[in-house]
């Protein structure tokens, strides 16, 4: 089994940053690649950031230039630092974990930002 816990959500004044983290533990091989997530209410989840064991990031268009993905591998811990927020960044925050055989996903970590 694999946990992930995320921590660093919260709320912001539109403009402002917060840094997530997302920890994994457990039995962990592999992990191919390291990935941010997010759904607001009455939508989809949607891919915001992904960077793989090498180190090769991708954003979602809305994001770019805004969010930085960057993990620690001694650590198996990835992170997403959020700069000039918006109130449409609010949303529940996913990590998530793809490994050899499965995917692993994290509780969630709640970003509200206020305009």
């Amino acid at each position: 089994q694999v946990q992930l816990v995320e921590s660093g959500g919260g709320l912001v004044q539109a403009g402002g940053s917060l840094r997530l983290s997302c920890a994994a533990s457990g039995s962990i091989f592999i992990i191919i690649a390291m990935s941010w997530h997010r759904q607001a209410p009455g939508k989809q989840r949607d891919l915001v950031a992904t960077i793989t064991r090498g180190g090769s990031t991708n954003y979602a268009d809305s994001v770019k230039g805004r969010f930085t993905i960057s993990r620690d591998n001694a650590k198996n811990t990835v992170y997403l630092q959020m700069n000039s927020l918006k109130p449409e960044d609010t949303a529940v925050y996913y990590c998530s974990v793809r490994m050899l055989s499965s995917d692993y996903w994290g509780q969630g970590t709640q970003v509200t930002v206020s305009s």
